[in-house]
């Protein structure tokens, strides 16, 4: 990958931005096993894999799976002086829902079940057609566009390390059990963190594009 050094022209296609340091390259024609990063910042900006479109729509599948079980199930029990309750993840994230803090209650709900929820589903509905050769879906590219803009603010990881200082913290003053959810709940933010890293953004958005095939080799 060069640095787009001659005046832009109409094919913007051919250009990729740093999201780091706003670098501009004209991408040339790259192996599939090759990746691209800034020569500014190193950067990572192709990462194409072989079948990863098919891992990537096995991940979100299972985080599907997972996310509404986690959701059912006891997230943690606490017991102390021979009574204990359990609380599922809703439970804990709207522990704070009556009162002033309601509107946190439902922000951090959001930030932990809907938003990877909602990313989830909205990859699937772009990837799905790309990895098994059909056309793409309509508003294909607004799908993804609003997976990426959604993904700042998915926090299942920040909720989880949240959850963990917590537990240390009153771990001296009772008895605390993990239940499936929280297993579950774990395993949700592994598998999102292995599934961005397989995602090429690049070559998703090259193979949205109309005049291309919904093709390419390592996004099935």
């Amino acid at each position: 990958m060069s640095s787009a050094s001659s005046p832009l022209t109409s094919d913007l296609t051919a250009l990729i931005a740093c999201p780091q340091c706003d670098a501009i390259y004209r991408v040339r024609d790259l192996d599939h096993t090759v990746e691209a990063r800034c020569t500014r910042c190193h950067t990572e900006l192709i990462a194409p894999r072989l079948k990863a479109g098919m891992v990537i729509i096995m991940l979100s599948l299972t985080t599907l799976i997972l996310v509404f079980g986690a959701l059912w199930f006891p997230f943690l029990e606490i017991t102390r002086a021979g009574l204990s309750n359990s609380a599922t993840l809703i439970d804990a994230a709207l522990a704070f829902s009556s009162g002033p803090l309601m509107f946190l209650s439902l922000a951090v709900l959001a930030m932990i079940v809907l938003i990877p929820l909602a990313r989830v589903l909205l990859t699937l509905y772009v990837l799905v057609p790309v990895v098994f050769d059909r056309p793409p879906r309509s508003r294909a590219a607004q799908a993804f566009r609003l997976s990426e803009d959604l993904r700042p603010w998915s926090m299942a990881e920040i909720f989880a390390i949240g959850c963990a200082v917590s537990l240390v913290k009153v771990a001296d003053l009772a008895r605390i059990e993990f239940g499936p959810a929280f297993w579950m709940f774990s395993a949700v933010v592994i598998i999102i963190l292995i599934q961005d890293s397989y995602l090429c953004r690049w070559s998703v958005w090259a193979s949205l594009e109309p005049e291309n095939e919904p093709k390419n080799e390592q996004e099935r």
